[in-house]
């Protein structure tokens, strides 16, 4: 991973997985996903995100999902 694109601190939201640099969880977009809301109607929701830290969010989780079923 060439950034760091999640981040932990107990001083934002008790610690809780956040996009790096913003306040927005990581489980709010997997909510967004499960409940069948599409990548652009969570943008438009957490403007303070892109689409590019998004998709690379989504890359690397499927990337460890592959490499952990091998």
């Amino acid at each position: 991973m060439a950034e760091q694109m999640i981040t932990r601190d107990p001083d934002i939201l008790d610690a809780t997985a956040v996009f790096t640099g913003t306040r927005v969880p990581v489980k709010t977009l997997t909510d967004y996903l499960e409940a069948g809301d599409s990548i652009d109607v969570f943008l438009d929701d957490f403007p303070t995100l892109s689409r590019a830290q998004v998709v690379a969010f989504l890359e690397e989780a499927r990337d460890q999902l592959i490499v952990a079923a091998e």
